[in-house]
């Protein structure tokens, strides 16, 4: 065997993605789309080999190995260091005292010396996996899976070829003896339940229904927050990031907590469901249009892209680093936050039923349970969690994180976390068994309440909110009548007819109680005895017969000119459309403050809002159809 550079290594990487079906290079490409969706797009297959092998996207993805592919890798990186060194010496080390550009030179000269092919055998044996058996078995489904990744290439002669650069990610990082199996966590010591306590023995039916509670709280919970965003808008501070006055008004409209509500404004900007739009006042954020179509559809789809979006997060949203502000829709830089979440998930996934250990408290995770939990999670994703401090506060706020979005109970992984553990894109299916439908009618009673004795439909929702106040929530929800929320529902348009009628169709007895009814007519006998004239400006002046030709104009009529009194004019149109039609007409108004000043006028600036990405399933195919296209003509 010779020495390859890393001009000829990318050669082979190349040959072998060459060798895959179009379905096979999709899938590669589907599996890598976050770290490759941060370079441009491969014109070639040579161009996707560089991209694989470049420093950026190998740091993403050797997080997300788990220990025995990292440990394959490790070991062939290491010996094909170890023997291009042998065969071509590397540069002298720096004398000690040498400046810091000759000691990077130095370092960075090592990473192009892993270039030379490494027979399996030889990797086996520095892991100790020579024979026949369980380790020398993973040891073989990692290494194939290592080539499935793209993280490393068969030559011809079935030797490994490494990227040149993985010395340098991974020779800081002691990763222990070969372990072909995963760690089981460790039960809890705790004795069983005392006789007479009444305690029940933890069952699926338990578990399942705990989880169905989760969801249901957070699906409400989020209709809440994105309501509020909805008819009030938040404004971020010019450093990025909710004020916590902005947090704490969201939070109580929501009914949750302030790491709760943290929590679900950063899945709804990820799933899409806000955005964050600059305004002449700053940058605010508001639900965009997906959140229309986001309230047709039944509970579990909607539940579906936000807890896709918790599986992909780049942040912990309920965990604050000390020292620094908690906030909330900032970009995350958390890298290592979506291999933590696997790396949990997958290790409660081996907690049989009822042998879990209690929820970690917060803010002191410092308990036995997570720490063996941790150990048997670092065996998933190794350079993800124990690796990046504090560990045990990250892990802490992480299994909170899960348990408010249903998908841990008991100290072990729901039937709604196995399925986003699974694959967190077909969650659809197990939501729609989880969650129950919406409701389309209420119970109307004679104390003036409406109850809903589940999740009402949002036509419902929308009825009952305009005309009664919520009053209470859980398996049920109350709303009450005033007569201050009869008068608001008057005041959308509503008349007391169309009222009772929508009412009475929304009743589960098809009949309205009479108290409601009269207190309807009665509300609507009294409303609009006075009226208030709508003006969005005024028109004066201290020429009365100019006064009386601005309102006979009949090219100002789309103004909607009206004089209230022999010197002023309202205006049903805002100051600038008024300012422009009069001067269009002829006139030469000049713009009066409140204070009655003359106020100088300056051009608006337009800005335009940037069209989110979206990513279309179908492209990986496409791309991969076009690179083997162009692989075959070459």
């Amino acid at each position: 065997m010779t020495n390859l550079n890393p001009v000829e290594g990318l050669d082979t990487l190349t040959r072998s993605l060459a060798r895959r079906t179009p379905e096979q290079l999709a899938v590669l490409l589907t599996r890598h789309a976050e770290p490759l969706a941060r370079r441009p797009a491969p014109t070639e297959l040579r161009g996707l080999a560089s991209a694989l092998w470049s420093y950026e996207v190998l740091h993403q993805l050797v997080i997300h190995l788990d220990h025995p592919r990292l440990q394959v890798l490790a070991a062939a990186a290491r010996i094909s260091q170890e023997r291009a060194g042998r065969a071509a010496a590397g540069p002298a080390a720096p004398a000690p005292g040498a400046d810091y550009q000759s000691l990077m030179a130095h370092r960075l000269s090592f990473a192009h010396l892993a270039s030379e092919p490494v027979p399996p055998e030889d990797v086996y044996a520095a892991l100790g996996a020579t024979g026949p058996g369980p380790e020398r078995t993973a040891a073989e489904r990692a290494l194939h899976a290592l080539y499935d990744d793209g993280l490393a290439a068969p030559a011809d002669d079935g030797a490994i070829v490494v990227p040149p650069r993985t010395p340098q990610l991974l020779a800081a990082h002691d990763l222990g003896p070969f372990a072909g199996s995963a760690p089981q966590p460790a039960p809890p010591a705790a004795p069983g339940p005392a006789p007479g306590t009444g305690r029940t023995t933890l069952t699926a039916q338990s578990l399942l229904d705990e989880s169905r509670a989760a969801a249901a709280t957070l699906a409400a919970t989020l209709e809440r927050l994105l309501a509020s965003l909805a008819t009030q808008p938040a404004a971020l501070r010019k450093s990025g990031g909710l004020t916590i006055r902005e947090i704490k008004r969201l939070a109580k409209a929501a009914g949750a907590t302030e790491p709760h509500t943290r929590l679900l404004l950063d899945l709804a900007l990820a799933a899409g469901l806000i955005a964050l739009t600059r305004t002449p006042s700053g940058i605010t954020a508001l639900p965009t249009a997906a959140y229309d179509d986001w309230l047709a559809r039944p509970p579990g789809e909607r539940l579906a892209p936000v807890l896709a979006a918790w599986s992909a997060l780049w942040a912990i949203p309920t965990h604050t680093p000390f020292g620094e502000t908690p906030t909330a829709l900032v970009r995350g830089h958390d890298r290592h936050a979506p291999a933590l979440r696997h790396a949990l998930l997958a290790a409660l996934a081996t907690v049989p039923l009822g042998a879990g250990a209690p929820l970690p408290s917060l803010p002191s995770p410092e308990q036995e349970e997570l720490r063996d939990l941790l150990a048997a999670a670092d065996w998933y994703r190794p350079l993800a969690v124990t690796r990046q401090p504090p560990a045990e506060d990250r892990a802490a706020h992480t299994l909170h994180e899960a348990a408010c979005l249903g998908l841990t109970a008991h100290g072990t992984l729901t039937p709604l976390g196995r399925a986003l553990l699974a694959d967190p894109q077909t969650l659809g299916e197990p939501l729609r068994d989880l969650l129950p439908p919406l409701l389309e009618q209420a119970h109307f009673q004679a104390d003036l309440t409406a109850v809903v004795p589940g999740r009402p439909s949002a036509a419902l929702d929308g009825l009952l909110a305009a005309a009664a106040d919520r009053e209470s929530e859980g398996h049920a929800v109350t709303w009450r009548f005033t007569p201050a929320s009869v008068r608001r529902a008057l005041d959308t348009g509503r008349t007391a007819d169309t009222l009772l009628d929508d009412l009475a169709a929304a009743s589960a007895a098809g009949a309205l109680p009479q108290p409601l009814r009269y207190l309807v007519q009665d509300t609507a006998r009294t409303h609009g005895r006075m009226r208030v004239v709508p003006a969005a400006c005024c028109v004066r002046s201290d020429d009365e017969t100019l006064v009386k030709e601005l309102a006979a104009h009949r090219t100002l009529r789309d103004l909607g000119l009206r004089a209230i009194a022999p010197t002023v004019l309202v205006s049903a149109r805002p100051p600038a459309d008024t300012l422009a039609a009069l001067r269009a007409a002829g006139y030469a108004p000049a713009l009066e403050s409140g204070s009655g000043a003359t106020t100088v006028e300056r051009l608006p600036t337009h800005r335009t809002k940037t069209p989110a990405p979206t990513r279309d399933p179908g492209a990986p195919l496409v791309l991969a159809q076009r690179l083997l296209g162009r692989a075959a003509e070459a």
